[in-house]
């Protein structure tokens, strides 16, 4: 079954105490959460012992922003799926732009955060995206496409717990997002992609949308066929701009 998610990541922002104020203010404030729809927040990893019990017992899931590929060792400054998993997160970023371009993570090693992600139970959310310069050149698909083969060598069934969220680098935190009938086109490409290693895979793993979503743009987003919710950026750190998106899915 295809899931509508809504993920926000608060990336680095809120202490323990102020995520802890916000998770509260998400819960108290969705009044229905069905088994096809899924909220998820993904704080700094400070405070997600704080979000995790502002959450205990309800629908949403937790989600940390980042993973090392190793179970442990001496990796200064790094968590490991081990930390994560003991701590109750269900999903993690994987392949963030941001983790990208300015700490040059390259596929092969996003690669492997996805293979340790998933040894663990930990659901990827696998970001994938074009900067401007490539959209202008014509070569989303090239840059796309490649992002999901470092994970579809792995063979058959290689996206089945599995989310992607496509994040055009050019839009992400500008307020120019990409059109629906732009992110329609890109997500079907990627279910594409993703048949050529399982067509099951291809037609339930949910596709999300991140960049520049607000409470404005995402119903028309949210309605493409191939669109199943969103990574919310900025949006996801005020309770009623999230509200409204979740909302909207």
């Amino acid at each position: 079954m295809r899931k509508k998610i809504i993920a926000g990541n608060w990336k680095m922002y809120k202490t323990p105490g102020q995520a802890r104020e916000l998770a509260r203010a998400i819960r108290n404030g969705i009044t229905k959460i069905t088994l096809d729809r899924e909220i998820v927040l993904c704080p700094p990893f400070p405070a997600l012992y704080a979000v995790k019990e502002e959450i205990e017992g309800s629908n949403i899931g937790l989600g940390a922003q980042n993973i090392y590929p190793k179970e442990e060792g001496a990796f200064t400054g790094e968590v490991s799926p081990l930390m994560l998993q003991e701590l109750g997160v269900s999903y993690v970023i994987i392949g963030h732009s941001e983790r990208r371009q300015y700490f040059k993570e390259e596929d092969g090693f996003i690669n492997q955060k996805v293979l340790i992600a998933l040894k663990y139970g930990l659901k990827p959310i696998l970001c994938v995206g074009e900067t401007l310069k490539e959209r202008e050149e014509g070569r989303t698909e090239h840059v796309i496409e490649s992002q999901l083969r470092a994970v579809a060598e792995h063979g058959h069934h290689a996206f089945s717990n599995c989310v992607i969220a496509y994040e055009p680098v050019w839009a992400m935190g500008t307020g120019l997002p990409a059109t629906p009938e732009q992110v329609q086109s890109v997500h079907a490409m990627i279910r594409a992609v993703i048949a050529q290693s399982s067509e099951n895979d291809a037609k339930t793993v949910s596709l999300l949308y991140g960049g520049s979503v607000n409470e404005k743009n995402a119903e028309a987003l949210f309605a493409m066929p191939d669109v199943d919710g969103g990574l919310i950026g900025g949006a996801a750190l005020n309770i009623e701009d999230f509200k409204a998106i979740i909302d909207a899915i």
